[in-house]
């Protein structure tokens, strides 16, 4: 091994991990995970039946007018479209309901909305505020209007859709809702938080039978709006609707983004908290996902003491979204809690395989569906930096990039305090136990993507090693994360062999520089020819094309023969094993900044050129590369900041 291609493990104080964090093992590898350290592993002994299920889971008061809209003419249930049926073409067949929700989980008795103390509820009754000013639509996914909500794109042109997603009307039959939870934020524990700027408008359920959760995003005030005006900016707004949509054809759980609009309501706002408050825009988000609950929602009702709530909650949480545990059995918060842990570390992995920075990796940004949510601060890593912090918020660097995945354990341990006044002393044990498998679970995951990432194939002893010298060589040389992977994809053996790097390869180049370069290089090409039945194009298509949908799709039937519980589930967790792992384009600032820019003067041609391209990463686009997607980030950008002013 390389000497200096590992760092120096250092213990966090136990604070850092709780009280009971008395023990812990160096978890050694490369730069990307450092100061990863967990407690020892304990394995079970039996491997837990959810685990391994789990691998293949995948007189109301408002401001806000009402939409009436007939009930859906293909089934007499709210919410719900007939499988196999066309697409709708006028808000006036498409509904969606609350019922799922205010049927089971209580809602607060005061009906008022003002800034308030909140108890005894899950939900409070809120409405949107309306814009007050024109308001324009920026962008839409054609994907989410489509195939998630079986919306025309033609929808998307009539008034009716612009009330809709701005909150200036909600549908007929449904109640909007904000969410009410806690969490610890930056490590400490923050009491309150919940919806403070978003407004939960209802559930669809589609014609494939998903239901989906549709919440705006800055659209005004809640009980849970603290000292905040309930709105959110144009620079953020489509910051959060670029990357949830990128972030998806990554192969990436996350949220999804259904539609941006802009106002030309004022927003005062001090971006980077040092007194200089700015007029900026009012825009709304509409976002989409299975469900919005997260860690804080259940942390706010053990820390109020509130713990039938709590197990009602939980319930209803497995009953809607976890179909691989019974609901009925004893152990549920155990299986409950061995899926979350096990789909969180596989999450963290792939944020990690793409140098993705999450920004805000507090307990109340993290889902309990194991889906990235709460776009902000974010950053996908430009040179390669273990120390990257994309939030100049972060004073403390607390999330930067390498210290995600201890976070994820970090949260993991405070979801397991709050279910803790549930279980039985044996469950406690057993969901401690099942908690340290966390570094096992996240550190395989890890090795597999970043293998896949060099086109390797089988096991060798030395492919940590290899993995890590090459990380090495590129914070040395302060190489593109995306574009040293993807270009190591496009590459020929012959070429890395004779060390001859066109100038296409800047990336490469730039590795090439250092003076162990051909070393790694030597044992790179040593390693591929370990890979059995393979060869050099084999390897680049690999490493830079997607899985055929055919044998998805094959796979996918065979899995419905094997097990008729998964053929019901999205195959997204699937794809998030099957897609590429060496994207070309990723969302990186200084790209989200440009169309920021030209969006402010109402100029949306470069949000809808990103659409286009982040929509298909893996392919080069001709349109992006004239753009310099694919090319070293321009002077003028290097000094970007992006904070959790928004």
């Amino acid at each position: 091994m390389l000497r200096g291609a590992r760092r120096t493990v250092l213990n966090f104080p136990s604070p850092f991990l709780g009280e009971n964090w008395t023990q812990r093992i160096k978890f050694p590898f490369c730069c990307l995970i450092w100061r990863l350290h967990f407690p020892p592993l304990l394995l079970l002994g039996v491997t837990c039946h959810a685990v391994v299920g789990s691998l293949w889971r995948p007189s109301l008061q408002g401001n806000a007018n009402l939409l009436h809209l007939s009930r859906n003419r293909s089934n007499p249930e709210q919410g719900y479209c007939e499988r196999g049926a066309r697409l709708v073409s006028s808000l006036d067949f498409w509904t969606l309901s609350s019922e799922n929700l205010i049927a089971v989980l209580p809602t607060d008795p005061v009906k008022e909305n003002y800034v308030r103390k909140v108890k005894n509820c899950v939900f409070s009754i809120a409405f949107p505020t309306p814009f007050q000013s024109r308001v324009r639509l920026v962008a839409v996914s054609k994907e989410v209007l489509e195939d998630i909500l079986d919306l025309d794109l033609s929808v998307s042109e009539t008034d009716d859709f612009i009330q809709l997603v701005s909150g200036g009307k909600i549908v007929f039959g449904s109640i909007p809702l904000a969410h009410r939870y806690g969490g610890h934020q930056f490590g400490i524990w923050a009491d309150q938080l919940g919806d403070g700027r978003a407004h939960l408008i209802g559930i669809y359920m589609n014609r494939q039978g998903e239901k989906w959760e549709l919440q705006l995003k800055g659209s005004g005030k809640t009980p849970y709006s603290r000292n905040g005006d309930g709105r959110a900016i144009l620079r953020s707004s489509l910051r959060e609707f670029l990357c949830s949509e990128a972030m998806h054809y990554l192969g990436i759980p996350t949220s999804r983004a259904a539609s941006l609009v802009v106002s030309d309501d004022v927003v005062w706002r001090d971006q980077f908290y040092n007194g200089n408050l700015a007029k900026e825009r009012g825009a709304v988000v509409l976002r989409v996902a299975k469900s919005w609950f997260r860690i804080g929602s259940l942390e706010i009702l053990t820390h109020s003491g509130e713990l039938d709530l709590l197990r009602m909650l939980l319930d209803f949480i497995i009953q809607e979204y976890f179909p691989l545990v019974d609901v009925k059995e004893p152990n549920r918060y155990v299986d409950f809690f061995s899926i979350v842990v096990f789909e969180t570390a596989q999450l963290i992995a792939l944020w990690m395989s793409v140098g993705f920075a999450h920004g805000v990796c507090n307990t109340d940004n993290f889902s309990l569906l194991s889906i990235t949510i709460d776009y902000g601060p974010f950053g996908f890593m430009e040179a390669y930096n273990p120390d990257f912090v994309p939030n100049t918020s972060d004073d403390e660097r607390r999330y930067k990039i390498g210290n995600q995945a201890n976070i994820g354990m970090f949260n993991l341990n405070k979801l397991l305090q709050a279910l803790n006044p549930l279980l039985n002393p044996r469950q406690k044990q057993l969901a401690t136990q099942i908690l340290k498998e966390y570094p096992v679970l996240y550190y395989t995951r890890f090795r597999e993507l970043f293998k896949a990432k060099l086109g390797l194939l089988g096991k060798s002893e030395g492919d940590d090693d290899l993995i890590a010298f090459l990380l090495h060589l590129m914070e040395k040389t302060e190489a593109d994360f995306t574009m040293t992977f993807r270009q190591l994809s496009e590459i020929t053996q012959s070429q890395l062999q004779e060390l001859v790097i066109p100038q296409e390869f800047w990336a490469l180049k730039m590795i090439s520089k250092h003076k162990l370069f051909p070393a790694w290089v030597s044992q790179y090409l040593s390693r591929l020819k370990s890979n059995i039945s393979d060869s050099d194009s084999e390897r680049r298509k690999r490493m830079t094309g997607v899985v055929s949908c055919v044998y998805l799709r094959l796979l996918i039937f065979l899995l419905a023969i094997l097990s008729p519980a998964c053929a019901s589930s999205s195959p997204e967790f699937l794809m998030m094993y099957f897609a590429s792992v060496n994207p070309r384009y990723v969302l990186k600032n200084w790209m989200a900044e440009s169309a920021v820019q030209k969006a402010e003067r109402n100029d949306f041609s470069e949000v809808h050129l990103l659409q286009q391209v982040l929509r298909h990463p893996f392919q080069k686009h001709s349109a992006a590369e004239r753009a310099g997607y694919s090319s070293p980030t321009p002077s003028w950008a290097r000094d970007l900041r992006v904070s959790c002013s928004s």
